[in-house]
């Protein structure tokens, strides 16, 4: 139900592009200053985060604003995680694991991995890694938002008329209502929740030579292990262990409706973005 491509970005937003030569060069001077090899930087992904390739050091830096970030969080979880034995991607070792600053921005250095020769990540390799992610997740113990609040977060964007503006009275309802109900529904569930990557779409995971790896773990929350689902390609599903069915339909309609919402926000990025909103509002009338 979900389109994939649409949530490889929740916003789609990019820094200013005033402010990505200073957010390159803060990150290279940091690498420098860290004694690091760096003579160049290749820009691999501008959205809310800054993703480089510094060469020759071959380091990759994520370069964020400092007002727009959970740095520090995503750095601790990565730690534990790594010592877990969990798939994630590991902070670049010739460096204190920390959060950098410099100029109006935070920097932190990860590994950097080379694409796997083939690409593609089956469906049972994604469920593996990503059972192995959540068994990793059971065992710790910090203190992140709940799903509900990631919701809330839409369910406000939908409640806006100046946040989005373009958005009809009609398909305000529409997914406000999706968006109230499935999150009670959801909720009073009585399924187990743990400790979530929060957005494991495929544009968050790594398909490298040691198999998949998860990135971007700012967005960790708890839930449903069936909410990190309805993120993933319906496909995966089928090789996961212990999957209720009824709950991950419902999670996938949640998630559809609010990706939909992100749509609708007047500063969304996304290209074909209102028109995508569109059809996907079709897909919510058709599963409600």
């Amino acid at each position: 139900m979900v389109r994939q491509a649409a949530l490889k970005e929740r916003n789609q937003a990019t820094m200013q592009a005033s402010e990505v030569p200073r957010a390159v060069d803060a990150a290279m001077s940091i690498a420098s200053s860290l004694e690091l090899a760096v003579e160049d930087a290749i820009v691999l992904q501008d959205s809310n985060k800054l993703t480089l390739r510094l060469l020759p050091c071959d380091v990759l830096a994520r370069v964020a604003p400092v007002a727009n970030q959970v740095a520090q969080l995503e750095i601790e979880l990565a730690q534990r995680l790594t010592e877990a034995g969990s798939p994630v991607a590991v902070l670049e070792p010739r460096v204190q694991p920390c959060v950098y600053e410099r100029d109006g921005f935070v920097v932190t250095l990860w590994t950097y991995y080379e694409p796997a020769t083939l690409p593609e990540i089956s469906a049972a390799d994604y469920a593996h890694a990503l059972h192995r992610l959540h068994t990793g997740m059971r065992k710790l113990d910090v203190p992140t938002p709940h799903f509900t609040d990631r919701v809330e977060q839409a369910q406000q964007l939908v409640a806006s008329r100046d946040r989005t503006p373009e958005l009809a009275d009609a398909d305000r309802m529409l997914l406000g209502h999706t968006l109230r109900d499935l999150r009670q529904m959801i909720s009073e569930h009585g399924c187990a929740e743990q400790l979530l990557h929060g957005e494991p779409h495929p544009g968050n995971v790594l398909s490298t030579n040691n198999g998949p790896l998860f990135i971007d773990l700012e967005t960790c929350c708890r839930g449903p292990v069936e909410f990190d689902l309805a993120h993933a390609p319906d496909e995966v599903s089928e090789h996961y262990p212990g999957v209720n069915q009824d709950l991950l339909r419902q999670c996938r309609i949640l998630v559809l409706a609010m990706i939909t919402t992100w749509r609708w926000d007047r500063g969304d990025q996304l290209p074909n973005g209102r028109q995508l909103g569109m059809q996907w509002l079709d897909q919510i009338r058709a599963a409600r």
